[in-house]
């Protein structure tokens, strides 16, 4: 085959990652371009520091928060089946949220509350503007956004051990007990109003194993994972898989080094979860998140089978965002907006001079988009926190050189 541009710009790409690689950024990780048939995958380095195991196309990846998209096209399903409407209160299968109250103040007292204006929708889950989620600051000594502030509420979940942050280590809640106990915490904001982080998925992924019936696992495998053909996809690995999944890193804010991460043992994977996490619970590869990527570049449509409508890619991908709601959200959402499930580029950028890109990453280390502009994928995973945030992203703009 002739060298195309898509290999060119995936060579520069490989080579800058290869770079951090040897400077020890990152022990390694496994990058993915597509672009209709023709697809490149480039293994760099190894699955731990010090380790002599290789990165290889099939190793299994913690995905995180790319693990929001695949719930949000999993709950379309239920829309267009007539199991749930975008616009329908969430307490006709959530009872624990009715009658929600919210707090005049954020740092305020969890009495001091006025009624809620309107109930919580289906749709506030999807596009994070339920009224509740991560509150996000900057510190000077981390590059890490930080969500440990000392609001009331906040403290409140905490001690309820409902794990609405970092998923590690895991709430040892199950979905009901877990939705019990957040239902006794009043709202941060009116619904509808702001824009916050992760808590909706949490929400919505109890929400869609009552829709269905199923357990959350059972109905994302029988509506996309098995159709997808994603069989690495899941909550947890056989334990005979175990080797495959890489040790977790992140720079330490305490001690500025390199640090593995375990407060969830790499055993802990081969169990499934007492809480399946629709915010940031699964594990895939980069050939199963291809899959899954497919689908929505091709507008709903998996090897000539409709999975999903054009409707509801269209609204997955559009941004729902007003000026205001992602001015509020710049910490994680850095000017872009926001979809159901991803973040959606609306203006030229570092990486891309179309706009059009949707996506989203995963706070172990894994990062992904869709442009449908340029029929491309790009998927790119590690298991280095870091990578999010020091500025290796940038040098996905080398595509384009």
């Amino acid at each position: 085959m002739a060298y195309t541009p898509l290999q060119a710009g995936f060579d520069r790409l490989h080579q800058a990652m290869a770079a951090r690689v040897e400077k020890d950024e990152l022990p390694g990780l496994v990058l993915l371009v597509a672009q209709g048939d023709e697809v490149h995958v480039g293994p760099v380095g190894v699955t731990a520091f010090g380790g002599g195991e290789p990165m290889r196309r099939d190793t299994i990846f913690r995905i995180g928060s790319m693990t929001k998209p695949i719930l949000a096209a999993a709950t379309m399903t239920l829309v267009e089946d007539g199991g749930l409407a975008l616009d329908e209160p969430v307490d006709r299968l959530l009872p624990e949220l009715a009658d929600r109250r919210v707090l005049r103040s954020l740092d305020g007292p969890l009495d001091d509350t006025v009624p809620a204006e309107r109930p919580i929708t289906v749709e506030d889950l999807l596009t994070f503007r339920m009224g509740h989620g991560l509150v996000f600051g900057i510190t000077p000594d981390s590059p890490f956004p930080t969500i440990d502030l000392p609001y009331p509420v906040i403290e409140a979940a905490r001690e309820l051990e409902l794990v609405t942050g970092p998923p590690d280590p895991r709430t040892p809640h199950d979905p009901d007990e877990w939705m019990r106990r957040f239902g006794t915490l009043p709202l941060m904001y009116q619904p509808g109003e702001r824009w916050q982080y992760n808590v909706g998925s949490l929400v919505l992924g109890v929400l869609v194993a009552r829709a269905s019936g199923m357990p959350l696992e059972d109905f994302l495998r029988t509506r996309l994972l098995e159709p997808l053909g994603m069989r690495e996809t899941g909550f947890s690995l056989p334990a005979e898989h175990l080797d495959r999944l890489p040790g977790h890193y992140m720079t330490s804010p305490v001690t500025g080094r390199m640090e593995p991460q375990t407060l969830t043992g790499r055993e802990e994977w081969t169990r499934p979860p007492v809480f399946p996490s629709g915010a940031a619970g699964l594990l895939s590869t980069v050939d199963d998140y291809l899959a899954f990527s497919r689908l929505l570049l091709n507008r709903g449509v998996h090897e000539g089978r409709r999975l999903l409508s054009e409707r509801s890619v269209e609204l997955m991908t559009a941004d729902h965002l007003t000026p205001e709601q992602r001015a509020t959200g710049d910490v994680v959402l850095g000017g872009r907006g926001w979809g159901y499930g991803v973040s959606v580029v609306t203006e030229p950028d570092e990486i891309s001079s179309v706009p059009g890109r949707y996506g989203w990453d995963g706070g172990y280390g894994t990062y992904w988009f869709n442009h449908p502009g340029r029929d491309l994928i790009v998927i790119a995973m590690t298991q280095t926190s870091d990578f999010l945030f020091n500025g290796s992203l940038a040098d996905f703009g080398k595509l384009e050189s």
